[in-house]
């Protein structure tokens, strides 16, 4: 066991040390794989019948948000030597008082851009939002919905090659109103069930980046944002009555931020020569078959 049992946004009942390991593995592989990892952390808790689990409690969002800062930690070290050379580059525009050419100073940039909707939209949005987190049934509807958005735009994108015979574009050469737009599509996975990464990478997809662009833009743009909310909700976790143990938290940012690291590893992989299709199906399965077994009472 992990430390002693902690209180996570409960009713009268702890957290065991085994669902918050869970929950971590949880965040650390969904919130890459563009699958939502807000969908999926009120999903299982449901389907697993984990009743001393209160999912619309502010304290167990704060908990989801710490599993979060060790994703967007294990991001930062996978592309350090990148982030390093964008820092660089974007202090040097701000001192030199112009753009320049540099790729690095062009991403940071685009960065910056992309990242104000999701950072606007999450400031006014977080508490309507927050009251979706009761209940699985918009949970599974929002997945199936991300299923059915990430077809859509491989539809489109076949279509869009097939007509124009456009090549691809390297991410560098959005324009900024694109990655705007990108950024954009990101706020959408405020939505529990509605992917961040697959938003974004749908974005991409649409600006002709391929598969392999979309999701490095994708990766790179969902750190400060992960981050910056995470250290946002920390001091949530010191408040009277917040029932967190904070070594509980750590220990599943920690495995969060393993998990996160192995699953871009992977996914940074993978998208080199594969498509969103089968992150589609099985959101569109699984949103599917869990508002079913909400509507059945089986997922409350």
């Amino acid at each position: 066991m992990i430390g002693n049992p902690a209180y996570v946004g409960v009713t009268d009942a702890s957290v065991t040390d085994l669902q918050a390991i869970v929950l971590a593995l949880l965040q650390g592989v969904s919130e890459l794989f563009p699958v939502s990892s807000l969908g999926h952390t009120i999903l299982i808790p449901a389907l697993l019948q984990w009743r001393n689990i209160n999912r619309s409690d502010p304290t167990f969002l704060s908990f989801v948000v710490v599993l979060h800062l060790g994703t967007a930690l294990a991001l930062i070290v996978f592309y350090w030597k990148e982030w390093i050379a964008i820092v660089r580059a974007l202090l040097a525009s701000v001192i030199r008082g112009k753009l320049s050419d540099d790729r690095n100073e062009r991403v940071g940039w685009l960065l910056v851009i992309g990242t104000i909707p999701v950072g606007l939209l999450g400031i006014f949005l977080e508490h309507p939002v927050r009251d979706l987190f009761g209940s699985p049934a918009p949970a599974a509807v929002f997945l199936a919905i991300n299923g059915l958005v990430m077809f859509f735009a491989e539809a489109l994108r076949r279509r869009q090659m097939a007509a124009t015979h456009r090549p691809d574009r390297p991410m560098q050469s959005l324009t900024f109103p694109q990655s705007a737009l990108v950024g954009f599509a990101q706020s959408f996975a405020l939505l529990p069930g509605i992917s961040r990464s697959g938003a974004s990478m749908v974005g991409g997809l649409l600006f002709d980046l391929d598969h392999e662009d979309a999701a490095h833009f994708s990766f790179l743009l969902a750190t400060p944002v992960i981050f910056a909310a995470s250290i946002l909700e920390i001091p949530k976790l010191f408040v009277p009555g917040a029932h967190v143990v904070l070594t509980q938290a750590l220990v599943g940012g920690v495995i969060a931020g393993i998990a996160a690291y192995l699953s871009v590893a992977f996914l940074t992989r993978y998208f080199k020569s594969n498509d969103l299709r089968p992150f589609g199906w099985y959101c569109l399965i699984v949103g599917v078959a869990c508002f079913i077994l909400s509507r059945m009472g089986v997922l409350s």
